[in-house]
């Protein structure tokens, strides 16, 4: 059992806010990780706190509040139109509060592909934040046809954002190869939302986790949401070309790039998935390739929702 110290670090809702706490992992049959909390501090421990912890316990509370109610807000804005048919799956209020986002922050949305999060982001963010949409290095690449396409990523953002009526936030996008120097170690989160099998098969991984990180803050922090296969899946199928990877290989790949696992939930599991689609990930909706009879109650893939710290 891997146990993991989460002193403060974690923002997601807790049933005793305020209480030191420790968060163990736990592996079951299928390779899912199970969070458990072990409180450190009783309920008659925090009733002998001092006056002026608890004043500052209240502004913290009151702090986080605010920052629900405007989470909240972005999530049930009308600026999103039909993503929200997809909020069933995707959790974004429940995602993006395990990753600690907060307004005034600058985040980084790598591959924001058709803005579903960056309709969440940019007005959650507010004026005094600030989005990037990142892209892969298209000279990263090991294959020409991710090359092209990484290539008119930033492009097609550009061209469709206007369209979206967005206010909070200032946007911009770049390829990684594009970000300017002065951004370094300014970035508070970056998010990867079902992406990592993308990085892993077309040889860009190396090249993208490397300038992430050195795109974070010392006390910035990683979030994935990645499509998770089984445990015992064969490396044929979990090399990306499915879409699944194995929870395990994406901690030991992240954390081999200067990052440290601090957290992980379920809130985006799916226990309906079988994992093991021939066709892989893309079987299952949105996209329902091929037209499976057995995949529409499903719904949407089993994923894994991790949270690294730079190290």
């Amino acid at each position: 059992m891997r146990k993991i110290a989460m002193l403060g670090r974690l923002s997601a809702p807790l049933p005793c806010e305020g209480a030191l706490l420790m968060c163990l992992t736990s592996k079951n049959t299928r390779g899912e990780f199970t969070m458990r909390l072990a409180l450190l501090a009783t309920a008659a421990g925090l009733a002998l706190a001092t006056p002026a912890i608890a004043d500052d316990h209240m502004g913290v509370t009151a702090e986080r509040h605010q920052h629900h109610a405007a989470l909240k807000a972005a999530v049930a804005s009308d600026a999103r139109g039909e993503d929200a048919q997809r909020d069933q799956w995707r959790h974004p209020f429940e995602t993006l509060d395990f990753f600690q986002v907060k307004p005034g922050m600058t985040v980084v949305d790598y591959m924001p592909a058709g803005g579903w999060y960056t309709r969440i982001l940019v007005p959650y963010l507010g004026s005094e934040g600030r989005y990037v949409g990142l892209t892969p290095d298209p000279a990263a690449a090991d294959a020409a046809r991710f090359g092209e396409y990484f290539g008119g990523l930033p492009g097609k953002f550009e061209e469709a954002s206007p369209g979206w009526n967005l206010t909070g936030a200032p946007m911009s996008v770049y390829a990684s190869q594009d970000v300017p120097e002065a951004m370094a170690g300014t970035v508070d989160r970056a998010l990867i939302f079902r992406e990592m099998h993308n990085l892993l098969r077309s040889g860009v991984l190396y090249t993208e986790l490397t300038r992430i990180r050195s795109m974070l803050k010392d006390d910035g922090m990683l979030g994935i949401v990645q499509h998770r296969a089984n445990e015992d899946a064969p490396g044929d199928y979990t090399n990306g070309s499915k879409g699944y990877l194995r929870q395990e290989d994406v901690i030991a790949l992240v954390e081999a790039h200067g990052f440290e696992l601090v957290g992980m939930s379920d809130i985006n599991a799916n226990p309906a998935d079988p994992a093991n689609w021939e066709g892989g990930v893309w079987t299952l909706a949105p996209s329902n390739s091929g037209d499976v009879a057995e995949a529409a109650p499903v719904g949407e893939s089993d994923r894994m929702t991790l949270l690294f710290a730079k190290r």
